[in-house]
């Protein structure tokens, strides 16, 4: 028997609801134009508003180019500060021509004090040029799939073709959120800065006041000018679990972003889905051992908790049982789905059929037990 009757009529019924339907009432009251908040391991975006609509950002551009820059370079480098880095306008860590600063210390500078002459002077010194540095973000933006969004210049200031959404800065974060550099920098309170050529250090309280307002808070950015007027990302963990929430032309951002975490955090829970070694299905054939297809890896999914019984696991099989040499060879692939919507995927390999109290039954009895908070 290929597969079970059980897992062919019952176990691929999984299915889950995406963010929020249209039509479906708000559940949040903000003052931000535009707003999302996603999961930052999983990348689900939990709650949208008018989240795909282009916008201009401000200085979270800077988001950007930190991680570009990160990347892209050694933190220890020495940065030369050249005469288009001096005087920039806006906010501004007073970098000197000529001075030479580890690139480390300009990333604080940039993402805690917000210095636009620190992101020239970075860009300068990573992409060779402003205008090579800005093709290397935007090559970036391509390659994350950030439709929505083009960069001018690396600091933020107003630009016509400069601009983002909400869902492209979150995906966007998220992503720089891996780097355990960026985490650590966006999530300083207060740096102080050995600074060459000056006896005293430099020391800087970081402008974010989630830091401080909001339990678990861990970063990101803060942004402002006058079109597009407050602008937020804010991060925090709880129990393991990081959000990111995004507002974009907020007059009470501190709030909404306030709001927002915490509708994350109450309204889903991450659900383990699939457990490293579960049996997805039955792959034995005339003859051969008896084998079965377990997950290589484990998948866990954000999920609100009338989400839990309507979640789909199909298994994709790539290789017979008769090529099958033993246990531990890849056999294809378990997509997992949201509604219609894949969300994650996890290889499946071989490994010798169990016995009745890890059948295939009992381990799709222990994935739903699991999810309804039941004991089998």
């Amino acid at each position: 028997m290929r597969v079970t009757a059980i897992l062919c009529a019952i176990a691929l019924v999984w299915a889950v609801q995406v963010p929020q339907a249209a039509g479906e009432e708000d559940p949040l009251t903000l003052s931000a134009d535009a707003a999302a908040v996603i999961d930052v391991e999983s990348g689900r975006l939990l709650y949208e508003k008018d989240a795909y609509k282009q916008m201009r950002i401000a200085s979270l551009t800077k988001i950007m180019t930190a991680i570009v820059a990160i990347e892209n370079s050694d933190l220890q480098e020495k940065v030369k500060v050249g005469p288009q880095a001096v005087g920039v306008e806006g906010s501004s860590i007073y970098l000197k021509q000529g001075e030479e600063i580890p690139l480390e210390s300009l990333l604080y500078g940039l993402m805690l004090r917000s210095g636009n002459d620190a992101a020239v002077a970075i860009a300068e010194h990573v992409g060779g040029s402003l205008e090579g540095f800005v093709l290397m973000m935007n090559e970036k933006a391509e390659y994350l799939g950030l439709e929505q969004t083009h960069f001018e210049n690396p600091h933020g200031l107003d630009a016509p073709e400069h601009y983002s959404s909400a869902a492209d800065v979150a995906r966007l974060t998220a992503y720089a959120l891996h780097n355990p550099d960026f985490k650590k920098i966006v999530s300083t309170p207060v740096k102080t800065v050995p600074w060459p050529g000056e006896e005293w250090h430099r020391k800087w309280y970081n402008k974010n006041k989630m830091l401080r307002l909001y339990p678990g808070a861990d970063g990101v950015k803060t942004g402002y000018t006058k079109m597009s007027k407050r602008t937020l990302v804010s991060s925090a963990t709880r129990k393991g679990r990081q959000l990111v929430s995004v507002t974009l032309a907020a007059p009470d951002d501190w709030n909404d972003s306030m709001h927002l975490l915490e509708y994350g955090f109450t309204q889903f829970e991450r659900v383990s889905l699939l457990n490293k070694g579960d049996e997805v299905t039955d792959i034995s054939g005339s003859g051969d051992p008896g084998w079965s297809a377990a997950a290589e890896d484990g998948f866990a999914y954000p999920l609100k908790e009338e989400e839990r019984n309507r979640i789909r696991v199909e298994p994709l099989l790539t290789l017979p049982a008769s090529a099958i040499s033993g246990e531990g060879v890849r056999v294809g692939t378990a997509r997992i789905y949201v509604d219609e919507k894949q969300v994650g995927s996890v290889p499946l390999i071989s490994r010798l059929k169990q016995e009745k109290t890890g059948s295939l039954f009992h381990s799709w009895l222990q994935v739903v037990s699991h999810m309804m908070g039941r004991e089998w």
